[in-house]
């Protein structure tokens, strides 16, 4: 099981954000279970849990982890194929955020949408390189960091520019016949706490 994966495709979305399957995938990300083991726990009939399980087995969301026999019947065991999910903005293709469409260093919107081509990208690169069975080299970095006041968060900002912009200069090598091109995201928000109001920008 895929610690985490993208949903791509439009109905894949559409059958996981139903409420009902996305508990079943939640039960199912805890362990493989059957039908009838699952519907106690839903509270559907094993027939309905079994038509709901078929939707995400055809969409790749679940799979088949075992049989067993008990009494006459055979029963499936199934197992969510990742332990979370995370719908690509390729699934709303039409309206997915686009931040070429305008930029703004300050704009938490602009930062959203970085953010939703970020997923898209790296979906799509992980499909990709499952598909050849090749490692993708990636890398993240994650912090927090608290400002003791806005001038600080202010001078980070500027410091921090220069800083990656630095390092572009130094490693871009835009005529390097067998380079490959990579595209650089840093984010900067306020953090998210459970039940408080999110802070404003000036703090």
């Amino acid at each position: 099981m895929l610690d985490v994966t993208v949903i791509e495709d439009p109905e894949a979305a559409a059958v996981s954000l139903d409420p009902t399957r996305a508990r079943l995938l939640a039960e199912l990300a805890v362990g493989p279970a059957s039908a009838a083991m699952l519907a106690g726990k839903v509270g559907l009939p094993r027939q309905k849990v079994n038509y709901h399980l078929k939707a995400l087995e055809r969409h790749g969301l679940v799979e088949l982890a075992g049989e067993r026999r008990k009494g006459n019947v055979t029963e499936r065991l199934m197992r969510a194929t990742a332990a979370s999910y995370v719908i690509s903005p390729a699934a709303l293709s039409a309206v997915q955020p686009d931040p070429d469409r305008f930029r703004d260093q300050l704009s938490a919107r602009w930062l959203l949408a970085l953010g939703a081509r970020l997923v898209r990208d790296v979906g799509a690169l992980i499909t990709g390189a499952t598909r050849a069975r090749q490692r993708l080299a990636t890398y993240a970095l994650d912090g927090q960091v608290r400002f003791a006041s806005a001038a600080d968060r202010a001078a980070f900002v500027q410091e921090l520019t220069a800083g990656v912009s630095a390092l572009v200069r130094k490693y871009d090598a835009p005529d390097a016949e067998d380079g490959r091109d990579h595209r650089i995201v840093v984010a900067l928000h306020p953090t998210v706490k459970d039940h408080q109001p999110v802070p404003a920008l000036d703090q």
